[in-house]
């Protein structure tokens, strides 16, 4: 199948990112908790120390509340600990006033010398049902804010949610000229507008092929409107192994002990699960064949006990490689990965796939240019 990119640069390399297990989701059974994996700052600090040692230029560290350490904190206490990765933060806008939150990502991003981005989320907070357009409307007056905090000399802004005049913005200027790159991702006509005004990287969950390039192509769609171009992320988990075979025996192996009424209620808890986004997991598992699998290499089963991202590519070295450049061809340049346990799967992805693969860290738009060697460590400064 030939699909036409529209990704923002022509880069021969791609930003491969691991994921750290903040919000409980570490298991050797899907859906059967192990104390040994349990969200635990030991446990999340040694995922994200094993993954720059398999020379991973990212990982996410996501947002929950229930289930969940505080991100942004768990990146602060990371920032010490690592040279070379950076760290995807999930801000959930709205649940810091916006100048404070300016001010923390400012002095985060300081800590780590420009090795942060951000991942802008939408969901609803503990205790809340908020309607969708008010959520999205947030996010944007969020985004717009921090745009001025980091960019502006004071913060003067007129909103439906926030209004702020003469702020200074001193205590607010980040490390990165204009700020850390923003990762976005959402499914409804709201979330696209956002994303494509004032966001960099669309990120999408595990769907066909045909689906990810139609999603590419309305977001762009809503980018040209603005003059703007965007790149394009996958969040998908990652089953490798020597062989094929072994890879299908591995995923049946996780979930050899699920129950799926256990399963259904692990998605429920969620604050995403009555999501658009998870809505189309959800059709995936559907439309999959006996064995979980919607095309050739991707497997639902994951999605049967977790909410969000659901579905995993399974296969030897070569068959993931050969969906890599797949996605690649369609125009993804930035991939978020995970397995079970994320340690051990991220051994076997580096022992495996890593090596075969040219990485960089994404281009920002106020110019800086990724290195964009087999696994040379990113050089570390302001973009400018």
């Amino acid at each position: 199948m030939t699909i036409v990119p529209v990704t923002s640069h022509d880069l021969d390399a791609s930003e491969v990112s691991w994921f750290s297990a903040l919000c409980s989701d570490d298991y050797q059974f899907l859906g059967v908790p192990d104390g040994a994996l349990r969200s635990s700052w030991e446990h999340c600090r040694d995922i994200v120390l094993e993954a720059e040692k398999q020379g991973f230029r990212n990982v996410l560290a996501p947002s929950s509340y229930q289930v969940g350490q505080d991100t942004l904190s768990f990146v602060a206490g990371m920032a010490p600990l690592t040279e070379r990765i950076n760290m995807l933060a999930a801000i959930r806008c709205g649940e810091m006033q916006p100048i404070m939150l300016a001010r923390t990502v400012a002095t985060l991003d300081h800590m780590m010398k420009g090795r942060l981005t951000l991942n802008v989320i939408s969901s609803d907070f503990p205790g809340e049902v908020a309607d969708s357009a008010f959520r999205y409307q947030r996010s944007r007056e969020v985004v717009e804010i921090l745009k001025q905090a980091w960019s502006r000399d004071e913060i003067n802004y007129d909103g439906d949610v926030y209004q702020f005049s003469g702020v200074p913005t001193d205590p607010a200027r980040p490390y990165q000229t204009g700020g850390p790159l923003l990762y976005f991702g959402g499914y409804s006509p709201a979330a696209l507008e956002l994303c494509g005004q004032h966001c960099d990287v669309y990120l999408m969950w595990p769907e066909p092929e045909e689906n990810l390039a139609g999603r590419m192509r309305d977001v762009n769609a809503v980018a040209e409107k603005y003059d703007r171009t965007l790149d394009y992320g996958l969040r998908v988990h990652m089953i490798v192994r020597d062989t094929e075979a072994e890879a299908r025996e591995y995923a049946d192996y996780i979930v050899s002990k699920l129950d799926d009424e256990y399963g259904k209620l692990i998605r429920d808890r969620a604050h995403d699960s009555i999501s658009l986004g998870v809505a189309h997991q959800a059709k995936a598992r559907e439309l999959a064949d006996k064995f979980g699998y919607v095309e050739p290499n991707l497997w639902t089963g994951v999605g049967r006990a977790r909410s969000g991202c659901g579905a995993a590519l399974v296969g030897s070295a070569d068959q993931v490689l050969s969906k890599i450049e797949t996605y690649r061809k369609m125009g993804i340049r930035a991939f978020i990965f995970s397995g079970y346990p994320h340690i051990d799967e991220a051994q076997h992805f580096g022992k495996l796939v890593m090596p075969e693969l040219k990485t960089c860290s994404l281009p920002h738009a106020y110019g800086r240019v990724p290195d964009s060697t087999p696994n040379t460590p990113l050089g570390n400064g302001p973009r400018v």
